[in-house]
């Protein structure tokens, strides 16, 4: 049995692995990433290169059953610390390091096996549990990864991680409607299949417009709590989280110009608008320097429909 110590020439092997595949695959996180400190941009990138880990075991299992099987065993590795998959190793030893909780981990895992088959949502509250899962996990762990000890972050960090997943759903519904994936609520689309979505009608268009309008307004209160929350983090990472914040904000903006014209392709935000928007970020995190009293309210209307999520209440109450 092979545990989780602590650095090691597999965490540097992870590190080179998961620096390649954020680069190819992780293009806004990559551009931001040079902005953290180098241990912060390391372990991020280490927790980058799990998580694509775990979309790989979904999406390139020969069948649901060998990916449930392996997400299994993934959570059982991560529930007891210890594992017999080298692949594996470095992402206990992170967890280990960075003091990650498990269970924000399996709900992470949890969100990735939900992607498994037909993805058919049909109420806002389900989407947002989704988002909360996949990518609300995520800005828990990196207050982890970025040494964020405020317990007041920790909703915040939330928001932002939702608000890019609610703007990812947005981009990808065509890509993720040809995979048999329907993302986008019943309770805001009407009940269309998947397949309706990749070839969609005049009559679906105009409800495809009015969902995604709603989706990225919500998704809007979410970067701004979000925003909210920077901060908290430590001032060389502010920057690099702004950046990526913004970015991905971009995304949502280019949605909307294109009037939500999701079927015509993926809306990306090009080299010189991502220079424009990093610059943004530094100036602003100038800014923001000097200390400020106190900390900021949380919107808890953001969490009323993820009340009931365990992992989530013991970070609110962490500390």
């Amino acid at each position: 049995m092979i545990e989780a110590s602590g650095p090691s020439s597999s965490s540097v092997a992870a590190l080179v692995s998961a620096t390649a595949i954020l680069k190819a695959k992780g293009k806004s996180f990559y551009w931001a990433r040079r902005l953290l400190g180098t241990r912060h941009a390391s372990n991020a990138t280490r927790l980058y290169g799990f998580c694509r880990l775990l979309d790989d075991t979904a999406d390139e299992a020969a069948s649901d059953v060998v990916a449930k099987s392996r997400l299994a065993a993934i959570a059982d590795d991560v529930r007891s610390g210890q594992t017999k998959d080298p692949a594996l190793l470095d992402a206990l030893a992170l967890i280990r390091e960075c003091k990650i909780d498990p269970g924000v981990v399996l709900d992470l895992i949890a969100g990735v096996e939900s992607d498994l088959g037909v993805v058919c949502m049909q109420t806002e509250t389900e989407l947002l549990h989704y988002c909360y899962r996949v990518a609300g996990t995520v800005g828990l762990m990196m207050c982890n990864v970025l040494d964020v000890t405020e317990p007041a972050a920790y909703p915040h960090a939330v928001d932002l991680g939702i608000g890019m997943q609610l703007t990812n759903i947005c981009r990808d519904v065509a890509e993720d409607a040809a995979l048999g994936r329907r993302y986008l609520p019943a309770s805001l689309l009407g009940d269309l299949s998947a397949q309706e979505l990749v070839t969609p009608t005049e009559a679906t268009r105009r409800r495809l417009r009015a969902c995604l309008a709603t989706l990225l307004d919500q998704a809007d209160l979410y970067y701004r709590s979000g925003q909210d929350g920077m901060r908290y983090l430590p001032v060389r990472a502010r920057a690099g989280i702004l950046s990526a914040a913004r970015i991905y904000h971009a995304i949502g903006d280019g949605i909307r110009a294109r009037d939500y014209a999701c079927w015509d392709g993926r809306v990306t935000v090009g080299r010189k608008a991502k220079l424009r928007l990093t610059a943004s970020a530094l100036m602003e995190t100038v800014g923001t320097l000097v200390p400020r009293p106190g900390s900021v309210l949380h919107d808890a209307s953001l969490h009323h429909h993820l009340v009931d999520v365990p992992s989530l209440a013991k970070a609110r109450h962490a500390g």
